[in-house]
């Protein structure tokens, strides 16, 4: 059955219907990973966007349990080349069963060239090469970090004597959570709206900011509160969470042309110089000019194109990487990141009962 992919460049591909053959619209973003397409599809870091793996065959071994990032996929469609249904489950039955929307058969290597060249491209999968849309979603809205984030606390339990560490979700990877409960923590799980004030009272011995979809100044109403938390507790954001901690502390972010999305980004950490490959999802970053130098330091840097990767603050316990140090997809050089937030909240801990 025909389906058409409808850029609001005036682009029209012809493909085929895979998943679930509905109309579906949003901000059209390609990623670059040659395998992991499970584990992107769950990211809610996706919400309210099309993506197009560049990747010429999805499919070909199949869905694997237990690789999911969230419970089921929050991507508005899924635009590729070619699939493989032989698989014992397969890609686009998996797919349908979740409700999403995509279509095979496009010349994905000129979808990314058009997002590439335009920036912000937003499309339509429809059944018609001429589709209406009378209001594209907006990107600067706080409905896509509510659709993904919990809606109350959850707590996972951890070793004795371990750190307690309250994840803000804003749309929070499940290997994130696993992460740290690798390291031993318990981990509370918090929605993002949860005031600090509640937050204080599950006396968290430090805080993660999650990743998330959407603009990070869709959040700002939220942050001030959050100011006089954060400057006293070890606090470590991860992609929308680095850049909500930023804005929270008189930083400012800007888009990317088009975005960072896969799992073979190169970054140097300035300190030691060493490159790290890691996976990444994002279409913003935090403005360099915008960090006063004596409040913050950078730590991090994209190699291609010089962006903002990490971020230290001088005074306060708070650093924030753009960049996911728990990978899945993608290889695991940054997962050192984890284990120095740890030591910086057990060092905090040691201090605080020396005073107390």
């Amino acid at each position: 059955m025909k389906a058409y992919l409808v850029l609001d460049t005036g682009d029209v591909f012809e493909g085929t219907w895979i998943g679930r053959p509905s109309e579906v619209l949003g901000e059209v973003v390609f990623t670059t990973g040659m395998t992991g397409y499970q584990e992107v599809l769950t990211d809610p870091s996706y919400a309210g966007q099309i993506v197009t793996f560049t990747y010429p065959l999805l499919g070909n071994y199949g869905i694997v349990p237990g690789e999911e990032e969230s419970v089921r996929p929050h991507c508005a469609g899924v635009i590729l080349s070619e699939t493989y249904e032989q698989a014992d489950t397969s890609l686009s039955e998996w797919l349908h069963r979740h409700g999403v929307t995509g279509i095979a058969g496009v010349d994905t290597r000129t979808v990314v060239k058009i997002v590439r060249e335009k920036e912000c491209v937003r499309g339509v999968i429809s059944s018609v090469p001429n589709p209406q849309v009378e209001e594209w979603p907006d990107p600067c809205s706080p409905r896509w970090v509510s659709q993904v984030s919990v809606t109350k606390p959850v707590t996972y339990a951890g070793d004795p004597f371990a750190p307690h560490i309250v994840l803000v979700d804003f749309g929070a990877k499940a290997s994130i959570l696993r992460s740290m409960q690798e390291l031993g923590c318990r981990v509370t799980v918090v929605p993002f709206h949860l005031p600090p004030s509640e937050v204080a009272k599950l006396e968290p011995d430090g805080l993660l900011f999650s990743n998330g979809p959407g603009d990070p100044k869709a959040l700002l109403p939220y942050l001030s509160e959050w100011v006089p938390f954060i400057q006293g507790i070890p606090t470590l954001g991860i992609c929308l969470g680095h850049q909500l901690l930023a804005l929270a502390l008189g930083g400012d972010t800007d888009r990317l042309s088009f975005g960072h999305r896969g799992s073979n980004h190169p970054v140097k950490e300035l300190e030691t110089g060493r490159v790290w490959i890691t996976s990444q999802n994002h279409g913003y970053a935090v403005r360099e000019e915008s960090l006063d130098p004596a409040q913050w330091r950078v730590t991090h840097r994209h190699i291609h194109d010089g962006s903002v990767e990490g971020i230290a603050h001088r005074q306060y316990p708070i650093q924030g990487v753009q960049f996911h140090p728990e990978a899945h997809p993608g290889p695991s050089d940054a997962a050192e990141i984890f284990h120095r937030f740890i030591e910086m909240v057990q060092q905090k801990r040691k201090v605080t009962i020396h005073v107390g």
